[in-house]
């Protein structure tokens, strides 16, 4: 692992994942613990607004240009902004549900699967983790990576009720 790909990167890139990556732990740490406490209220604030801003922030990174610049991956950008707009909406009308489902959705789209596009070759975490490491550490990061994601993942469905929404879809079958 280095970090050298990432402190030759530009600055909207090092702003992304200075803001990204405590989103990332920090909304974990909110899946996990009790809800609605003062500091989970506190805590939600400072992760929206980390979540906002790293979503701005992709907006002047242009790694995958698709259209004008412009990749998919940026239309997750979009529903993290809009999400965030309808997780405070939901919390402030005390629909807990649906709060839970936006942040869990932003979290899992925001997180989870926007952090494994990060891993593709060339790109600046995936040179991070992989490059200038043997075949086994390599492989040994990946599955690491893996497993945090796949936990981060599982965290957000679960707090999001999708496992159990997804079981009585098939049981009425």
């Amino acid at each position: 692992m280095t970090l050298e790909p990432l402190l030759n990167a530009p600055f909207a890139i090092q702003f992304h994942v200075a803001t990204v990556l405590p989103a990332a732990v920090l909304g974990a740490i909110l899946l996990a613990r009790p809800k609605g406490t003062p500091a989970h209220r506190l805590l939600g604030k400072i992760w929206l607004v980390l979540m906002v801003l790293t979503s701005f922030s992709t907006f002047f990174i242009h790694g995958i240009n698709t259209v004008g610049g412009f990749s998919p991956i940026h239309l997750i950008s979009i529903y993290v902004i809009a999400g965030s707009v309808r997780a405070i909406q939901t919390a402030r009308q005390r629909n807990i549900r649906a709060h839970r489902a936006h942040v869990a959705g932003m979290y899992f789209g925001g997180i989870v699967v926007a952090g494994l596009f990060t891993l593709v070759p060339h790109r600046v975490m995936g040179m991070m983790i992989f490059d200038g490491t043997s075949g086994l550490a390599s492989g040994l990061a990946a599955a690491l990576v893996s497993m945090i994601f796949v936990a981060a993942g599982a965290l957000a469905i679960r707090e999001a009720g999708w496992g159990q929404r997804f079981n009585a879809i098939f049981r009425r079958r």
